[in-house]
């Protein structure tokens, strides 16, 4: 190693460097309560979402317990008689348990599929663009669905796939197709739609990422004759891997939360084939049949699956590209 380089794997290196070892005083010479003396205003500052977040996420944590209870809101959480796996029993052993099941992972992995990849290609796309205004134009039309409501883009496709007059219907030569009735468009309709609806808005975070590129090595590389698909392969690839690695990994995290709004408001009686998923059971259950203990463990189930899921892809992916989000 030369004089003044040091590896950021070898933390133990720049320790040596400084003359710290073990048992020595941290580097910065104060102790944490002399660090929060000294710069108060940002820990004071710090303190208002750690506040935020321990009353709106962990305080309600204490509800769950309705899951294991036959839960009675007039008579309260320990009013409310204990029975223990019965809610999670009922549910593994409904009829409609399987379809649920699979239509929620397949909605999730064939979107995962679909819809991950496009705001990286999108990214690697715009940021090969070199004229400034035109760049900016594109990237506004992009951005601007995902600002559209999802309760619009609902009534837009309704629109759009309506059997009499509906645009798709006209293109096709005057068909009456029923898209919305029928169990085999409806993925297809959820899944395009989100990618018209997220993939622009999904490109910033990679296009933050490219802009730390140093043209320099675009340079270099032209020098050398490489082509711009040899550029993007060699430069733009290698630097967005660490951030695909991690937003695949938070993508794993909710694989089992397909977002309720859409499928609810697309969902017919005669599509619910394909679209009956969990979080609209849940939905059905804890607000429309007032069943909250049942819907609770239902939604504590589907969470512990995440979880799961989470840790496991991040297992995975620290091992194969030394990323990891946990």
């Amino acid at each position: 190693m030369k004089e003044g380089v040091f590896s950021v794997t070898n933390p133990s290196a720049i320790t040596k460097q400084r003359g710290a070892g073990p048992g020595s005083p941290a580097p910065h010479g104060k102790t944490l309560g002399k660090r929060i003396i000294q710069s108060w205003q940002l820990y004071l500052l710090l303190l208002v979402p750690v506040v935020i977040t321990i009353i709106y996420k962990y305080i309600p944590m204490y509800g769950i317990q309705i899951a294991f209870r036959d839960y009675v809101p007039s008579r309260g959480f320990f009013g409310s008689e204990w029975v223990g796996l019965e809610w999670f029993e009922r549910f593994f052993t409904a009829p409609t348990f399987k379809r649920m099941i699979v239509n929620t992972v397949k909605l999730s992995l064939y979107g995962l599929l679909w819809s991950f990849p496009m705001p990286i290609i999108l990214a690697l796309a715009i940021n090969q663009l070199r004229f400034k205004r035109f760049k900016r134009v594109v990237q506004t039309v992009l951005y601007a669905p995902h600002f559209i409501s999802i309760m619009v883009v609902c009534g837009m496709l309704r629109i759009f796939l309506s059997p009499y007059g509906g645009l798709i219907n006209l293109l096709l030569g005057g068909q009456h197709i029923d898209f919305m009735t029928d169990p085999g468009y409806f993925r297809t309709i959820y899944i395009a739609s989100g990618i018209w609806q997220d993939a622009g808005w999904g490109t910033i975070i990679y296009l933050a990422t490219l802009s730390a590129v140093d043209p320099g090595l675009y340079e270099a590389a032209k020098i050398d004759g490489a082509s711009l698909f040899q550029r993007i392969k060699s430069i733009d690839i290698p630097m967005l891997v660490p951030m695909i690695v991690l937003q695949l990994i938070m993508s794993a995290g909710g694989i089992m939360s397909v977002g309720f709004e859409k499928v609810f408001l697309l969902q017919t009686q005669l599509n619910k084939a394909t679209s009956d998923v969990i979080a609209v059971y849940v939905y059905e259950q804890g607000i429309v049949n007032h069943a909250y203990s049942y819907s609770t463990a239902i939604g504590l189930f589907n969470t512990v699956i995440n979880i799961i899921l989470l840790l496991v892809v991040n297992k995975i992916a620290k091992k194969a590209a030394d990323v990891s989000f946990v």
